[in-house]
């Protein structure tokens, strides 16, 4: 005989009659022995509620009195422990039948101590358990539940696991009572009830979110935003920007990092459009506050299109950023600045910002030769490149170009000077020639003002300057484009003996996409030198007012060197793993960056609070796409 033979499964009456049956009794309908039980316990403690049936059994109302509070209690039936190491913390939870569905992972709970304090925590793990002990990994068991509609909540233990953040307490030091946060320092009481937090001051106190600051988007978790109670129902996610808790984060630097179609240029307008609003300025040594100025390397030419209003802004949404306080609208003071090459011309059709032409002046490689070092040289022949250019200009001057250089480098009686004084050997002389001589032509000293005389239209406070280079002839000399103008910058604002005093004395934003096609780690002399003025700026940020804002798709391409002078990530969509993995964000959330959608990231910045997953805005606050 096998399971076969039992065909005709009972149902959960007749098993619960069969049992009744076996102890010598019938069941309640409906009910079970442990009814029975209850009712006889019921009867004789004189339980008005409790009736007596037609079999001589009594019932009686189980449910308790009164109204339920919060989502479930702390269990202490596998330990209940907080820890320094936390793999050694142990919180877990049961949550009741009618807050289950609703429960998710990463959402924000508090557990009230017996005082006034009060835990906050993350569930970071949801799993039924069993309620009784039985084997329910049987054909019966299946096929009886493959033969019903409905599951019994009650039948199964509900756990959640928690992660403690922080312990909110009320401080009233300076006369004003006021929420503040510590790092978890006491364990709660068995059975504390859990309230899901919905009060904004309690989640952005426990995340340890600046209540002022630069607007990013909106907290969520799992892709939806986290709702309070309050006007707006949601939580604003901001990054502080002023010198009482530190040095505005702006100035510690910025990563934005997403694939094709994460929505990172629409998230990079909105956050650059916060830095240009009117009231934000930044004090400098002399005592004045001044408006940032932010100069952004576009290659696709996107954000020219800052200059104008957004047609799909309407006037709903506009009351919504108003009351969020949230800056919109097109920022009149927009210039694009575009790179002459010669042979190529810039159309601009997306936008109606004023357009000046520059050139690169080849002046400029006196003090950056790596600009005309054309491929790979070693540092021999880097070295022999800077003597060269040193007696170029020593000898021209002002008028150096690019052109007399090479006519110079052709004359053969420099060639034997060199090699005789042992200053270049004629064969290191032969391959600077060669790699010079390899640099894109029609770049340098063409027919538009020289970018070194246009400082005041390249830096401008409270101004945006868009630098497109989609219409540049090919990779070399965008690069060299972006890495001239990017250089001459960081320079003025590093030095002691500025070649402009509006650079040197105004907060500059330097946002550069594609970053990792300008700042990418290589085995160069001048790849070296680039990275090294890089790494430079990016430590000297805080003092000189000089903010990074590096918008890339591929984050481990960047130069280690300056990736970690990165203070604030934005991570969006990703799906390269070397990718996520080189953005270094908490293991929790890098799991969930493969599923982001358009407009969803992550943001870890450790100087300004606990790592969260934010909503970006659905529309851009500026113009935006065709």
């Amino acid at each position: 005989m096998t399971l076969e033979d039992f065909n005709d499964v009972v149902d959960a009456e007749e098993t619960a009659d069969d049992a009744a049956g076996d102890a010598g009794y019938t069941a309640p309908a409906g009910g079970n022995a442990a009814d029975a039980d209850a009712a006889d316990t019921a009867r004789a403690a004189g339980d008005p509620s409790a009736t007596t049936e037609s079999n001589g059994f009594e019932r009686f109302a189980v449910e308790p009195s009164g109204e339920d509070v919060g989502i479930g209690t702390l269990s202490v039936s596998q330990g209940l422990r907080v820890s320094e190491d936390g793999d050694e913390t142990t919180l877990r939870a049961f949550v009741t039948t009618g807050n289950r569905d609703s429960v998710r992972l990463g959402s924000y709970l508090l557990v009230p101590y017996p005082d006034d304090e009060t835990l906050f925590c993350r569930i970071v793990g949801l799993e039924y358990a069993q309620e009784f002990h039985a084997d329910d990994a049987t054909e019966i068991h299946a096929r009886r539940m493959m033969r019903q509609s409905s599951f019994e909540e009650r039948d199964y233990k509900f756990m959640a696991a928690l992660e403690p953040v922080a312990v909110l307490y009320e401080d009233d030091a300076n006369g004003e009572r006021e929420l503040k946060r510590r790092m978890t320092d006491r364990v709660p009481k068995p059975g504390a009830v859990l309230q899901e937090a919905t009060d904004s001051r309690e989640i952005k106190t426990g995340l340890n979110i600046p209540e002022e600051g630069v607007f990013l988007g909106h907290l969520s978790v799992g892709g939806e935003k986290v709702r309070t109670a309050a006007t707006p129902p949601t939580i604003d996610y901001r990054i502080a920007d002023d010198y009482d808790s530190g040095d505005p984060l702006v100035f510690r630097h910025t990563l934005v990092a997403g694939g094709t179609g994460s929505g990172k240029t629409h998230a990079s307008k909105n956050i650059l459009r916060q830095y240009l609003r009117d009231e934000r300025t930044y004090p400098m040594d002399d005592g004045r506050r001044v408006q940032p100025a932010v100069v952004q390397f576009d290659p696709q030419d996107e954000y020219a299109q800052m200059h104008d209003d957004n047609p799909e802004l309407d006037g709903d949404f506009a009351r919504q950023l108003d009351r969020e306080d949230i800056a919109y609208g097109g920022i009149d003071d927009t210039i694009a600045l575009i790179p002459t090459e010669a042979g190529t011309s810039y159309a601009g059709e997306g936008h109606r910002a004023e357009r000046i032409g520059f050139t690169i002046p080849f002046s400029m490689t006196k003090r950056r030769p790596w600009l005309v070092a054309g491929s790979s040289l070693n540092e021999n022949q880097y070295s022999a490149l800077d003597t060269l250019l040193r007696r170029f200009f020593r000898q021209y001057g002002a008028k150096g170009t690019y052109e007399r250089f090479l006519t110079f480098l052709d004359d053969p009686a420099l060639k034997e000077e060199l090699n005789e004084s042992g200053r270049v050997h004629e064969a290191t002389f032969d391959a600077v020639t060669r790699r010079v001589r390899a640099i894109p032509s029609g770049v340098f000293d063409q027919s538009a003002t020289p970018i070194t005389e246009l400082d005041h239209q390249l830096v401008r406070p409270g101004g945006l300057t868009v630098i497109p280079t989609y219409h540049l002839s090919s990779s070399r000399v965008k690069e060299l484009f972006v890495l001239a103008v990017a250089t001459y910058l960081i320079d003025d604002k590093l030095s002691n003996t500025p070649d402009s005093d509006r650079i040197k004395e105004t907060p500059v934003v330097l946002g550069m996409d594609e970053a990792h096609n300008f700042l990418a780690d290589a085995d160069t002399v001048q790849a070296r030198k680039v990275i090294s003025k890089f790494t430079e700026a990016a430590k000297q940020g805080r003092k000189e007012r000089l903010g990074l804002f590096l918008i890339t798709q591929d984050p481990q391409d960047i130069a280690d060197s300056v990736f970690k002078q990165l203070n604030t990530k934005l991570v969006l969509n990703l799906g390269d793993d070397d990718a996520i993995s080189s953005v270094n964000i908490p293991p929790n959330l890098q799991s969930k960056v493969p599923y982001m959608e358009k407009g969803q990231f992550v943001v870890y910045s450790p100087d300004n609070s606990e790592p969260v997953e934010l909503i970006g805005l659905s529309t851009c606050l500026t113009r935006h796409g065709s």
